[in-house]
C-alpha cells in the first residue's frame, strides 16, 4: 500500500523525534547503527521518490526535500547514509535498461541500500575513474576518493569516464571483491560515524547488464547543474536544528530574527529548485545557496556562543551542529560554487 505524502512526514518526523536526535551525540563519536538504518526503512523514507509501481510513494520533490531536512537536522550522520540511496533510485526510475527491473523494487522498499560513488566525475577533464568497454561489460579502474556508507549499504552506483568522454554509471556489490580495495574509515571533522573510505579500483569488470546509464560528458555536466548549484535540504534542516538550541539555551529572541531570514531564502532556494528549465538562473541559485551557508552558519554560531564553555563538550549539540555545518559547506562542491562562495566571503 503507497504511504501518503503526510503520513510519510509525520513517520520521519516522529523517527527523528524518538530515535535519531536522542542518539545523535553518541552516533557522532560512534558509527551509524543498523538499527537506524532499519527504521528508516521501515518508514518507507528510501522509496519517497520511487515509483509507486514499484514500491515507492513517488511523492512530490517537496515532500523529499522536507525528509531531509528532518533527517539531517535530527542525526546528521544518519541522514548522511541514507541521503546517497535516493540519486541511485532517481535514476533507475527514469532508465529503461534491464537493470531497473532488477534493482527498483529492493531499492524502493529498503530491502538494498544504496551508495554512490561518482562525484569524481565532475573533476572532468581530469579522470579519476576510467570505464574501459571489455567483452560483454566495463572493466573500471582509477580511485574513487569519497565513498560514504562502506559496510552499512549494498550496492554502490559507480561512474567511469572513457576515452570518448562517455560517462557509464554502473550498479556494483559494495564489498571488497577482485578490483575493489578498500581505505581504512576516514577520521573526520564531521560524520565519521557515516563511514566515509576512498576505494581502489584495479581492472573491477561489471556486466553490461549493470549499466544504469551512458551519457556524454558535457550532457552530464549540463544535467549536473542544478544538483551542484540548488541548496541543499540539508542546509536547512542543521540551520532550524541550531535554531531549537538558540530557543532551548533561553535566545528565543535571537533565534527569531534568524528565523525569518531563513525561511524567506529557503522559500526562493526551493522555488528554483522547482524551476522547469533546470539549468536556468545559475547565479539566482549560487546567491541563495550562499545566503543559506551564511545563516547556517550564523545560526549555528549563535547556539555555540548562547551554550558558553559546556559546547566545548564533544556531547554537545551546538558544537555537533556547527562541526556538520562546516561539513554541508564543501559538499558536493564543484570548481563554480566554490568561486560564487568565496567571491561573496570576499565581498563581505
Amino acid at each position: 500500500m503507497t504511504i501518503l505524502p503526510d503520513a510519510l512526514l509525520a513517520r520521519t518526523q516522529e523517527l527523528a523525534d524518538t530515535l535519531l536526535a536522542p542518539d545523535a551525540a553518541r552516533v557522532d563519536q560512534g558509527e551509524v547503527p543498523a538499527r537506524h538504518l532499519d527504521a528508516i526503512r521501515r518508514a518507507g523514507v528510501l522509496g519517497v521518490s520511487a515509483p509507486e509501481a514499484y514500491g515507492g510513494a513517488d511523492a512530490p520533490d517537496a515532500v523529499a526535500r522536507e525528509i531531509q531536512e528532518i533527517l539531517a537536522g535530527a542525526c546528521g550522520s544518519t541522514w548522511f547514509v541514507q541521503t546517497q540511496h535516493h540519486t541511485p533510485v532517481r535514476m533507475l526510475a527514469k532508465s529503461r535498461l534491464p537493470v531497473r527491473e532488477e534493482l527498483l523494487r529492493p531499492l524502493a522498499s529498503g530491502e538494498l541500500l544504496a551508495g554512490i560513488a561518482y562525484a569524481h566525475v565532475r573533476a572532468f577533464p581530469r579522470i579519476p575513474v576510467r570505464a574501459t568497454a571489455d567483452s560483454d561489460g566495463w572493466r573500471f579502474d582509477g580511485t574513487v576518493p569519497w565513498y560514504t556508507g562502506w559496510g552499512l549499504n549494498d550496492v554502490m552506483l559507480l561512474a567511469g569516464v572513457t576515452d570518448s568522454s562517455e560517462i557509464v554509471f554502473a550498479f556494483a556489490d559494495a564489498r571488497e571483491q577482485p578490483g575493489v580495495r578498500a581505505s581504512e574509515p576516514m577520521r573526520l571533522a564531521a560524520f565519521t560515524a557515516a563511514r566515509t573510505v576512498s576505494l581502489e579500483l584495479d581492472g573491477l569488470w561489471l556486466p553490461e547488464t549493470s549499466v544504469v546509464l551512458r551519457t556524454p560528458q558535457e550532457k552530464f555536466a549540463l544535467l549536473d547543474i542544478p544538483r551542484s548549484t540548488n541548496t541543499s535540504p540539508a542546509v536547512f534542516g542543521v540551520t532550524y536544528a541550531a535554531l531549537r538550541v538558540l530557543e532551548t539555551s533561553g535566545e528565543a529572541e535571537t533565534a527569531g530574527a534568524l528565523r525569518a531570514r531563513v525561511e524567506e531564502v529557503r522559500r526562493a532556494a526551493y522555488e528554483l529548485a522547482d524551476h522547469p528549465v533546470a539549468h536556468e538562473h545559475v547565479e539566482e541559485r549560487l546567491a541563495l545557496r550562499t545566503r543559506a551557508y551564511d545563516l547556517m552558519r550564523a545560526a549555528t554560531t549563535a547556539a555555540v556562543v548562547a551554550g558558553g564553555g559546556r559546547t566545548m563538550d564533544l556531547r554537545s549539540p551546538a558544537q555537533r551542529l556547527a562541526r556538520e555545518g562546516m561539513f554541508l559547506l564543501i559538499q558536493g562542491q564543484t570548481s563554480v560554487v566554490r568561486k560564487a562562495h568565496l567571491d561573496a566571503l570576499a565581498q563581505g
